[in-house]
Formats: C-alpha cells, sequence, structure tokens
C-alpha cells in the first residue's frame, strides 16, 4: 500500500490520465522534495562560502530563511498537496496548481539567496495561501469523507507560517523585540512543530509496521478534533508567552504539549523496525532535546535549537520524505529494511545537529562546528538524493 491511502478509486485516473503532467501533480512531493533538499544544500552552503570570503554579506538571515521557507516548506507543500486530497478523498492538484505553487517556491529561494528578503517571504505568504485555498476548496466542496482531524494541526503550521512572515514584512516589527520575536516564533517553529504533530499522529503508526493513525468511530474522530484544537491553541499561546518574556514557561510548555500530544496519540510499539524507524526515535529525541534545553540556556538558544531544526525537523522531513518515496514507488517493505547505508545518513544528521550545537557551550568552535555541520547536512541532502534518485520517478501502478 502507498502513502497516503485513497479510499475512493474514482479519483484515482486510470490509464494515460496518470502519465506527465496530472501524474505529477497528483504527486506534487516528487518536485517538492527534491528541491526542497537540494535549497537545503544551498542554505548550509552559505556558512563555509562565507568563512571562505567568497561571499560578501553575513548569511544569518538568509541561511535562515532559506533552510526554513525553502527547504521545510518545500516539504511541508509537498507533503500536504500529496496527502491533503487523499485524506479528504477530494480531486488530486491539476497541473496549473502545480506549476504555480512550484513557481512561488522557487521564486521565494531566488528571492532570499539574492537578499531580497521582502520579496521572498512575500513569495511564501503566497505559496502558503494558495495550498491553503486549495485544501480548503476540496474539503469544503469536493470531499468525499471528512478528513482525519490531525490535519488541522498541519493547517494551524500553514497559518502560523503565514502569520509570521506577514508581521516580518512590516516595519513595526522590526522595531519591536516581542513583536519580532513572536514573527520569528511562528515562522520558524510554528511552519513546522503543528504539523510534525499533526502529520506525525497520523503516519508514525504507519511508520512503526501499524495502520494509519486515522479514527475508526465518530466518537474517537471527536476526541482527536479535541486534542487536536487543544495542541494548536496551546502551542500558539507558548510563542506568545516567549515572545512575551516568559521564556522558560513558553519553552517548557511547547515540550510538554509536543510530547504529551504524540504520546496519546501513537501507539509506539512497533510491529515492523528497521534502520529508518531507529531514525525516526533519534530524531524525535534530538528535536524534544532541543525544545527541552534552549529554554534553560537562552542566551545561546540559536544554537541550541539547530537541535531542534536539523536533528528533529530536518531528519523527520527525510525520514518521512523516505517513507512517502517508497510507498509512492511500489517498495513499502523497503522501508523497514536494516541497512548501513541508512544508519550512516542517520549518523551523518545526529551529526550535524549536535556539531552546529556546540557553539551554545563552547563559543571557540563557533566559525568550525558552522563549517563542519554545514558540510555534513549537505553531504546528508545529497547521500539523499542520491539514494532515493530512482523513487523520485518510479511509479506504483498498483
Amino acid at each position: 500500500m502507498s502513502f497516503p491511502a485513497c479510499k475512493h478509486k474514482k479519483h484515482r485516473a486510470p490509464g494515460p490520465r496518470r502519465a506527465g503532467l496530472r501524474w505529477l501533480a497528483a504527486e506534487p512531493y516528487r518536485l517538492f522534495f527534491f528541491s526542497g533538499a537540494v535549497w537545503s544544500i544551498i542554505g548550509v552552503a552559505l556558512w563555509p562560502l562565507f568563512y571562505a570570503q567568497q561571499i560578501g554579506f553575513y548569511p544569518g538571515f538568509v541561511h535562515a530563511r532559506i533552510m526554513i521557507e525553502a527547504f521545510g516548506g518545500a516539504f511541508v507543500v509537498g507533503f500536504l498537496g500529496t496527502a491533503g486530497p487523499r485524506m479528504a478523498t477530494a480531486p488530486k492538484l491539476t497541473p496549473l496548481e502545480l506549476f504555480w505553487l512550484f513557481a512561488l517556491h522557487q521564486a521565494c529561494g531566488i528571492a532570499h539567496l539574492s537578499l531580497r528578503m521582502a520579496w521572498g517571504d512575500e513569495c511564501f505568504i503566497v505559496l502558503l495561501g494558495s495550498l491553503l485555498l486549495c485544501l480548503m476548496v476540496r474539503v469544503v466542496k469536493f470531499r468525499q469523507e471528512a478528513p482525519p482531524p490531525q490535519l488541522l494541526l498541519a493547517l494551524t503550521g500553514l497559518i502560523c507560517g503565514i502569520t509570521g512572515s506577514s508581521l516580518l514584512l512590516s516595519n513595526a516589527t522590526l522595531l519591536d523585540p516581542q513583536r519580532l520575536r513572536l514573527a520569528t516564533l511562528l515562522l520558524y517553529q510554528g511552519l513546522l512543530l503543528p504539523p510534525v504533530l499533526g502529520i506525525g499522529a497520523f503516519v508514525f503508526p504507519r511508520m512503526l509496521g501499524g495502520d494509519f493513525g486515522d479514527p475508526k468511530t465518530p466518537a474517537q474522530s471527536r476526541i482527536k478534533l479535541i486534542r487536536a484544537l487543544v495542541a494548536a491553541l496551546l502551542l500558539v499561546v507558548s510563542f506568545v508567552m516567549e515572545a512575551q518574556g516568559w521564556v522558560l514557561s513558553g519553552y517548557s510548555l511547547r515540550a510538554l504539549v509536543a510530547a504529551a500530544y504524540l504520546l496519546m496519540e501513537v501507539r509506539w510499539k512497533t510491529s515492523q523496525s528497521g534502520s529508518l524507524t531507529t531514525g525516526l526515535f533519534w530524531a524525535l529525541a534530538l528535536g524534544g532535546l532541543g525544545l527541552a534545553l534552549a529554554g534553560f540556556f537562552y542566551p545561546q538558544h540559536v544554537s541550541v535549537e539547530h537541535l531542534l531544526y536539523i536533528g528533529g525537523f530536518g531528519m523527520l522531513m527525510l525520514v518521512v520524505g523516505s517513507r512517502v518515496l517508497f510507498g509512492h514507488s511500489g517498495d513499502l517493505e523497503g522501508f523497514f529494511v536494516k541497512s548501513k547505508w541508512v544508519r550512516f545518513l542517520i549518523f551523518l544528521g545526529v551529526l550535524a545537529a549536535i556539531t552546529r550545537a556546540t557553539p551554545a557551550w563552547v563559543p571557540s568552535t563557533t566559525v568550525s562546528h558552522h563549517i563542519y555541520a554545514a558540510v555534513t547536512w549537505a553531504l546528508l541532502a545529497l547521500f539523499w538524493l542520491l539514494w532515493h534518485r530512482r523513487r523520485f520517478v518510479k511509479r506504483d501502478e498498483e
């Protein structure tokens, strides 16, 4: 079975319609996952280039925007663009919609790389808004069944990303430290953390060898919807608390909400295990550690949070992306294979996260560890692309 499962065959285009742009539009992750990984290599490459005096600007803001909007945003759009219509048993994206979304994604990355930060944020806002509109139209007008309640958290991520980017376009935000911190939290963490919880609650059970985490009865749907609503609200509250100066409380609430939601929603007993399943646990552990420690070491929170950004968000996107690629290429069992190669990729991800976080406690290593972490992540992303090169174009005829 491929992921996500389509419950109604009537929405699966038969015969020749599955070829070409229609097929690609139905599975936009093939473009967005590939492009996102490439943009992540570009984003981290800025640091070695800067220290080698090959670029004339400090890459801090550009690097952050590319990694969040061009890398993280690509995986969010690719996954929800593929899974969202299937979750609602509604028509898949059209070639025109795919072209529009992908053009905005590329324009966003190019604008940030060209130091046109406002243009990049504007393209990103339109990208997320367009995807949100595509999904809402399908849910409201075309759905055969109600989408899983966990989808609410994924949509919360889109709203957080739009809000954070919009706030950063305002000069008033740049002059107000509290408002600026709220904007960056909504964009850098709010874009990805709610979807990680919502998508994770749906797909993590499948990655552990079980079935999808969708509800079986109306009562279960109501419970899951309430949990998703509460989790989304508390995550936003945690961002506001931190921006208002309640730093430790905000981080603690965020970490507790994430841990409690996943513990309640996911049955963590594995019926199948493999190297990528191990990678899932490593990503969750590093991400949780980053959330737990950043509040206690707030003066160094940028370095500490890279345990969350690299080890948590980054590795999770590659692991979940691998699950999608295996499922849609007709090799679902390949996800559960034990492989030294996959363990090496996981090692690179863990190494990159720890290396980038080390300057928080050993400031003298800042320059060298910026370079080492960047090179390590670039190798991981490149090897991941090469590993899946055939799966990006291979179709599951079932």
